[in-house]
């Protein structure tokens, strides 16, 4: 019985995505022109399966997003800006 809890509890381990690594990429957001506006990028954006972060800095125009990348990818983050009417592009 001990043996098979163990060899389960490698599966599982074993069976977690290890390719899944954290990424991070920057929006610009160019039509962000008030300054409540980044409350509403922010929630856009934290709403995206598989995002763990999101900074938006209205002087710059521009979102900062940690994701993981084997829930979701940055045209996911863009299209999420683009139905909460603000159309973005990942800065390279």
């Amino acid at each position: 019985m001990k043996t098979s809890l163990t060899t389960l509890a490698t599966l599982l381990i074993l069976a977690t995505p290890a390719w899944a690594v954290p990424k991070t990429v920057t929006l610009s957001v160019p039509t962000m022109d008030c300054p409540v506006c980044p409350i509403t990028v922010k929630k856009a954006l934290t709403k995206v399966p598989g995002v763990s972060q999101a900074d938006v800095n209205f002087d710059q125009r521009e979102a900062t997003v940690t994701f993981d990348d084997a829930t979701t990818a940055a045209e996911a983050l863009t299209e999420a800006m683009k139905a909460a009417g603000y159309p973005s592009t990942v800065k390279r």
